[in-house]
């Protein structure tokens, strides 16, 4: 393996020591306005302030590493009229920029689809477009395959 590169990771969150999990609410906490100063912010999480600075340039949430990028989502879509222009619909009505899209044969009616979307001018955060996206009707299974 290659130690020179460092590289991104999907981790969920139950499993991320406390250190981690403190760090990116103190973010979130500046971020919004909850805290003033990042004492006050690493005070009201008890996490001390040479561990929010061993790990705040590192850990970010999900939907930040994906804004202004491409994402690419793997879908599996019934076979049945317009499920895909939903699909697309719901994308856009977020004014998500849909860059390409392959659909497959659908196959015991079932289709593989794969969309890569550009999320630099979204409206709501990655997140919450895909939940949207998992509750179109048709849509069986959404998966974040990439993103660059």
């Amino acid at each position: 393996m290659n130690n020179d590169k460092s590289g991104f990771f999907l981790v969920r969150e139950e499993i991320l020591p406390e250190a981690i999990k403190k760090t990116i609410r103190v973010k979130e906490m500046l971020k919004r306005g909850d805290a003033r100063t990042i004492n006050e912010a690493v005070e009201k999480m008890e996490l001390s302030r040479s561990a929010y600075y061993k790990y705040k340039d590192y850990v970010f949430p999900f939907y930040e590493a994906s804004q202004n990028k491409i994402v690419t989502l793997t879908l599996l879509l019934e076979h049945k009229k317009g499920v895909l222009s939903s699909v697309l619909n719901t994308i856009s009505a977020d004014s998500g920029s849909v860059m390409t899209i392959n659909q497959g044969i659908p196959l015991q009616g079932v289709a593989n689809a794969t969309v890569s979307i550009e999320t630099a001018n979204l409206s709501v955060d990655l997140e919450a477009l895909l939940d949207k996206l998992r509750m179109v009707d048709g849509v069986k299974r959404l998966e974040v395959l990439g993103q660059s």
